[in-house]
């Protein structure tokens, strides 16, 4: 069975979000940790894991980032704490 994430990524603590969806989450947080995705993350330095969220259908992880960037600043930063409260770059834990 195949894995489905939803993620946000952040330049520092309560500094700029980004939110994606991956079929593969490690290689994608690389790729903005490299900075090899020209846009975006790369432009504003956006590369710490700071939540993420795992789906078996590509739909409803598609669904949820639809969601996410819809939802207003302070419901994001909400959502970090309480997931994340020390805003740590969670990439490392994935190994």
């Amino acid at each position: 069975m195949r894995s489905y994430y939803t993620y946000i990524l952040a330049s520092k603590r309560n500094g700029t979000l980004y939110i994606g969806v991956t079929n593969d989450l490690v290689r994608r947080v690389n790729e903005h940790k490299e900075g090899l995705i020209k846009g975006f993350t790369r432009k504003y330095k956006v590369k710490m894991l700071v939540y993420y969220e795992e789906f078996d259908d590509i739909g409803l992880a598609i669904q949820r980032e639809k969601n996410l960037k819809k939802w207003k600043r302070n419901w994001k930063l909400l959502l970090i704490e309480n997931f994340n409260s020390n805003w740590e770059d969670l990439y490392f834990k994935l190994f």
